[in-house]
Parts: C-alpha cells; sequence; structure tokens
C-alpha cells in the first residue's frame, strides 16, 4: 500500500464517520434527549452568578 491508497482510505473512513455522526444526531430516538438538553439553559436562572450576588 502506498501513500496514496493510504490517503484514500483515510478520506473515504472519515467520510463514513462523519455520515455515522450525522445519522446519529438526526436519528428519532436522540430527539427527545436533545430537546431536553436545548432547555437546560433556561431551567435554572435564577441561579446565575450576577443574582446571587445580589442574594447576600
Amino acid at each position: 500500500m502506498d501513500i496514496n491508497e493510504a490517503r484514500a482510505l483515510v478520506t473515504v473512513l472519515s467520510l463514513v464517520l462523519f455520515l455515522g455522526i450525522v445519522v446519529w444526531a438526526w436519528s428519532s430516538h436522540r430527539r427527545r434527549g436533545f430537546e431536553e438538553a436545548a432547555y437546560v439553559p433556561f431551567l435554572d436562572a435564577d441561579a446565575t452568578p450576577e443574582s446571587a450576588g445580589d442574594k447576600q
């Protein structure tokens, strides 16, 4: 195997890995978890460092 075949193999494996991640991220099984994670910054807005200093 010469260097060009190795480069082609790495490119194909990288593409397959990328497509696998895209399929995993957009699968319907992951939707609920991602929707819950999207709301995490808004769950505890009163516990920010700015408001914690005001309460002391």
